[in-house]
Protein backbone atom coordinates (compact mmCIF):
# COMPACT_ATOMS: atom_id res chain seq x y z
CA UNK A 1 0.00 0.00 0.00
CA UNK A 2 0.88 3.95 -0.65
CA UNK A 3 3.11 5.09 1.79
CA UNK A 4 0.83 8.72 2.43
CA UNK A 5 -2.25 6.62 2.12
CA UNK A 6 -1.00 4.19 4.95
CA UNK A 7 0.13 7.75 6.89
CA UNK A 8 -3.13 9.42 6.08
CA UNK A 9 -5.45 6.21 7.22
CA UNK A 10 -3.14 6.65 10.28
CA UNK A 11 -4.01 9.98 11.35
CA UNK A 12 -7.65 9.96 10.61
CA UNK A 13 -7.81 6.81 12.54
CA UNK A 14 -6.49 8.61 15.95
CA UNK A 15 -8.55 11.43 14.52
CA UNK A 16 -11.46 9.28 14.95
CA UNK A 17 -10.57 7.48 17.87
CA UNK A 18 -9.23 11.27 19.74
CA UNK A 19 -12.69 12.54 18.69
CA UNK A 20 -15.34 9.84 20.13
CA UNK A 21 -12.99 9.50 23.19
CA UNK A 22 -13.45 13.27 23.78
CA UNK A 23 -17.50 13.11 22.69
CA UNK A 24 -17.93 10.29 25.22
CA UNK A 25 -16.33 12.27 28.30
CA UNK A 26 -18.04 15.66 27.11
CA UNK A 27 -21.48 13.24 27.44
CA UNK A 28 -21.42 11.09 30.69
CA UNK A 29 -18.03 12.42 32.35
CA UNK A 30 -18.48 14.71 35.16
CA UNK A 31 -19.56 18.57 34.20
CA UNK A 32 -19.33 19.88 37.29
CA UNK A 33 -15.84 22.12 37.99
CA UNK A 34 -14.60 21.14 34.99
CA UNK A 35 -14.94 24.86 32.92
CA UNK A 36 -12.47 26.07 36.26
CA UNK A 37 -9.88 23.49 35.99
CA UNK A 38 -9.21 24.25 32.49
CA UNK A 39 -6.21 26.67 33.81
CA UNK A 40 -4.67 23.61 35.83
CA UNK A 41 -5.14 21.30 33.66
CA UNK A 42 -3.74 23.95 31.10
CA UNK A 43 -0.52 24.62 33.07
CA UNK A 44 0.23 20.59 33.08
CA UNK A 45 -0.65 20.40 29.61
CA UNK A 46 1.24 22.96 28.36
CA UNK A 47 4.73 20.81 31.12
CA UNK A 48 3.38 17.82 29.44
CA UNK A 49 2.91 18.83 25.81
CA UNK A 50 6.18 21.50 25.32
CA UNK A 51 8.69 17.94 26.69
CA UNK A 52 6.98 15.69 24.36
CA UNK A 53 7.10 18.35 21.65
CA UNK A 54 11.06 18.39 22.57
CA UNK A 55 11.99 14.81 22.41
CA UNK A 56 9.53 14.42 18.69
CA UNK A 57 11.77 17.46 17.18
CA UNK A 58 14.65 15.71 18.51
CA UNK A 59 13.97 12.34 17.58
CA UNK A 60 12.71 13.44 13.70
CA UNK A 61 15.68 15.62 13.79
CA UNK A 62 18.47 12.86 14.34
CA UNK A 63 16.82 10.59 11.99
CA UNK A 64 16.65 13.53 9.38
CA UNK A 65 20.21 14.13 9.85
CA UNK A 66 20.71 10.17 9.77
CA UNK A 67 19.38 10.03 6.17
CA UNK A 68 21.34 12.68 5.06
CA UNK A 69 24.80 10.88 5.97
CA UNK A 70 23.77 7.82 4.29
CA UNK A 71 23.12 9.25 1.28
CA UNK A 72 26.24 11.29 1.26
CA UNK A 73 28.08 7.82 1.94
CA UNK A 74 26.35 6.79 -0.79
CA UNK A 75 28.07 8.84 -3.03
CA UNK A 76 30.92 8.86 -1.61
CA UNK A 77 31.34 5.49 -1.81
CA UNK A 78 30.34 5.41 -5.48
CA UNK A 79 32.55 8.21 -6.33
CA UNK A 80 35.51 6.72 -4.33
CA UNK A 81 35.06 3.61 -6.47
CA UNK A 82 35.31 5.41 -9.63
CA UNK A 83 37.93 7.71 -8.92
CA UNK A 84 39.75 4.89 -8.02
CA UNK A 85 40.17 2.87 -11.62
CA UNK A 86 40.60 6.36 -12.95
CA UNK A 87 44.21 6.33 -10.79
CA UNK A 88 44.37 3.13 -12.00
CA UNK A 89 43.89 3.31 -15.60
CA UNK A 90 47.78 5.27 -15.40
CA UNK A 91 49.39 2.01 -14.11
CA UNK A 92 48.96 -0.13 -17.43
CA UNK A 93 47.53 -3.93 -17.43
CA UNK A 94 47.06 -6.28 -16.52
CA UNK A 95 46.27 -3.80 -13.55
CA UNK A 96 44.23 -1.53 -15.92
CA UNK A 97 41.52 -4.28 -17.00
CA UNK A 98 41.55 -6.12 -13.08
CA UNK A 99 40.58 -3.06 -11.47
CA UNK A 100 37.73 -2.18 -14.19
CA UNK A 101 36.23 -5.33 -13.89
CA UNK A 102 36.10 -5.74 -10.13
CA UNK A 103 34.70 -1.99 -9.73
CA UNK A 104 32.23 -2.92 -12.23
CA UNK A 105 30.57 -6.24 -10.39
CA UNK A 106 31.48 -4.79 -6.79
CA UNK A 107 29.00 -1.75 -7.80
CA UNK A 108 27.18 -4.22 -9.39
CA UNK A 109 26.48 -5.77 -6.39
CA UNK A 110 25.57 -3.18 -4.43
CA UNK A 111 23.09 -2.57 -6.72
CA UNK A 112 21.23 -5.99 -7.10
CA UNK A 113 22.10 -7.95 -4.31
CA UNK A 114 23.25 -5.73 -1.34
CA UNK A 115 20.50 -3.04 -1.46
CA UNK A 116 17.31 -5.50 -1.55
CA UNK A 117 18.74 -6.86 1.81
CA UNK A 118 19.54 -3.24 3.44
CA UNK A 119 15.72 -2.05 2.47
CA UNK A 120 14.72 -5.15 4.77
CA UNK A 121 16.78 -3.22 7.87
CA UNK A 122 19.36 -5.66 7.80
CA UNK A 123 23.85 -4.97 6.86
CA UNK A 124 24.27 -8.65 7.06
CA UNK A 125 25.03 -8.67 3.17
CA UNK A 126 28.03 -11.41 2.97
CA UNK A 127 31.67 -10.98 2.65
CA UNK A 128 31.92 -11.05 -1.20
CA UNK A 129 31.84 -7.58 -1.28
CA UNK A 130 34.50 -6.99 0.99
CA UNK A 131 36.52 -9.85 -1.02
CA UNK A 132 35.91 -7.72 -4.13
CA UNK A 133 37.82 -4.60 -2.17
CA UNK A 134 40.33 -6.18 -0.84
CA UNK A 135 41.55 -7.67 -4.27
CA UNK A 136 40.88 -4.16 -5.68
CA UNK A 137 43.37 -3.20 -2.61
CA UNK A 138 45.76 -5.91 -3.67
CA UNK A 139 45.60 -5.19 -7.57
CA UNK A 140 46.90 -1.65 -6.99
CA UNK A 141 49.48 -2.37 -4.11
CA UNK A 142 50.85 -4.97 -6.46
CA UNK A 143 50.55 -2.88 -9.52
CA UNK A 144 54.14 -2.81 -11.18
CA UNK A 145 54.89 1.51 -11.95
CA UNK A 146 58.04 2.35 -13.80
CA UNK A 147 57.46 5.79 -13.99
CA UNK A 148 57.69 8.57 -10.94
CA UNK A 149 54.40 10.00 -11.52
CA UNK A 150 52.92 6.85 -11.55
CA UNK A 151 53.40 6.29 -7.57
CA UNK A 152 51.53 9.33 -7.38
CA UNK A 153 48.52 7.74 -9.01
CA UNK A 154 48.88 4.62 -6.92
CA UNK A 155 49.23 6.65 -4.11
CA UNK A 156 46.06 7.71 -4.70
CA UNK A 157 44.20 5.15 -6.03
CA UNK A 158 45.33 3.76 -2.70
CA UNK A 159 43.46 6.12 -0.89
CA UNK A 160 40.51 6.31 -2.49
CA UNK A 161 40.23 2.37 -2.11
CA UNK A 162 40.27 3.45 1.51
CA UNK A 163 37.55 5.88 1.53
CA UNK A 164 35.33 3.59 -0.15
CA UNK A 165 35.94 1.11 2.54
CA UNK A 166 35.20 3.43 5.20
CA UNK A 167 32.15 4.40 3.57
CA UNK A 168 30.62 0.87 3.11
CA UNK A 169 31.53 0.29 6.98
CA UNK A 170 29.27 3.30 7.68
CA UNK A 171 26.35 2.46 5.00
CA UNK A 172 26.10 -1.35 6.06
CA UNK A 173 26.03 0.20 9.67
CA UNK A 174 23.29 2.24 9.02
CA UNK A 175 21.59 -0.38 7.38
CA UNK A 176 22.38 -2.81 10.15
CA UNK A 177 21.10 -0.30 12.96
CA UNK A 178 18.14 -0.61 15.26
CA UNK A 179 16.89 2.84 14.42
CA UNK A 180 14.50 4.41 16.97
CA UNK A 181 15.44 2.47 20.32
CA UNK A 182 12.59 0.34 21.95
CA UNK A 183 12.24 2.83 25.40
CA UNK A 184 12.41 5.64 23.36
CA UNK A 185 9.51 4.63 21.01
CA UNK A 186 7.77 3.98 24.74
CA UNK A 187 8.40 7.50 25.66
CA UNK A 188 6.72 8.45 21.93
CA UNK A 189 3.56 6.80 22.46
CA UNK A 190 3.27 7.32 26.61
CA UNK A 191 4.13 10.99 26.21
CA UNK A 192 1.54 11.37 22.91
CA UNK A 193 -1.21 9.65 24.97
CA UNK A 194 -0.95 12.06 27.83
CA UNK A 195 -0.59 14.45 25.64
CA UNK A 196 -4.30 13.71 24.00
CA UNK A 197 -5.80 12.53 27.37
CA UNK A 198 -5.20 15.83 29.30
CA UNK A 199 -6.57 17.96 26.48
CA UNK A 200 -9.87 15.25 27.31
CA UNK A 201 -10.18 16.86 30.75
CA UNK A 202 -10.85 20.85 29.15
CA UNK A 203 -14.42 21.82 29.46
CA UNK A 204 -15.99 24.96 27.17
CA UNK A 205 -19.70 25.67 26.12
CA UNK A 206 -18.45 24.40 22.69
CA UNK A 207 -18.47 20.44 23.01
CA UNK A 208 -17.80 20.02 19.05
CA UNK A 209 -14.69 22.81 19.18
CA UNK A 210 -13.65 20.75 22.07
CA UNK A 211 -13.75 17.52 20.21
CA UNK A 212 -12.26 19.27 16.76
CA UNK A 213 -9.54 20.40 18.34
CA UNK A 214 -8.63 16.94 20.17
CA UNK A 215 -9.25 14.75 17.31
CA UNK A 216 -6.44 17.22 15.21
CA UNK A 217 -4.08 16.91 18.43
CA UNK A 218 -4.52 12.87 17.79
CA UNK A 219 -3.72 13.49 14.22
CA UNK A 220 -0.82 15.46 14.60
CA UNK A 221 0.74 13.26 16.90
CA UNK A 222 -0.05 10.04 14.74
CA UNK A 223 1.22 12.07 11.74
CA UNK A 224 4.49 12.59 13.48
CA UNK A 225 4.82 8.61 15.10
CA UNK A 226 4.06 7.68 11.61
CA UNK A 227 7.36 9.93 10.03
CA UNK A 228 9.19 8.76 13.13
CA UNK A 229 8.87 5.27 12.04
CA UNK A 230 9.34 5.57 8.16
CA UNK A 231 12.70 7.16 8.80
CA UNK A 232 14.10 4.53 10.90
CA UNK A 233 15.44 2.90 7.98
CA UNK A 234 17.31 5.13 5.26
CA UNK A 235 17.41 2.55 2.81
CA UNK A 236 13.40 1.56 3.43
CA UNK A 237 9.70 3.24 4.12
CA UNK A 238 8.94 6.01 2.84
CA UNK A 239 12.11 8.26 2.65
CA UNK A 240 14.61 5.29 1.28
CA UNK A 241 17.27 6.42 -0.41
CA UNK A 242 17.76 4.80 -3.89
CA UNK A 243 21.47 3.16 -5.22
CA UNK A 244 21.22 5.13 -7.66
CA UNK A 245 24.99 6.41 -7.01
CA UNK A 246 25.65 3.11 -7.56
CA UNK A 247 23.80 3.07 -11.25
CA UNK A 248 25.96 6.10 -12.11
CA UNK A 249 29.03 4.46 -11.49
CA UNK A 250 28.03 1.42 -13.25
CA UNK A 251 27.21 3.67 -16.29
CA UNK A 252 31.00 5.81 -15.71
CA UNK A 253 32.60 2.51 -15.67
CA UNK A 254 31.13 1.31 -19.05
Amino acid sequence: MDVYLVGLLWVLGAAVVAGVAAYVVRRIGETDGIVENNEAAGQVFTIVGGLHAVLIAFVLISLFDAAGAAEDDAFKEADGLVAAYWATEALGEPARSEMHDLAVSYATRVVEQEWPTMQQGSGDVGDDGWAELERMRSVVAHASVTEFWQNDQKTDAAGKLWEVYQARQARLDAAGSEGVKTVVWFALIAGSLMSIALPLVFGGPRPRIHIFIVSVLAGTLALLLYATAQLQNPYGGGSAIEPEPFEAAIARLQ
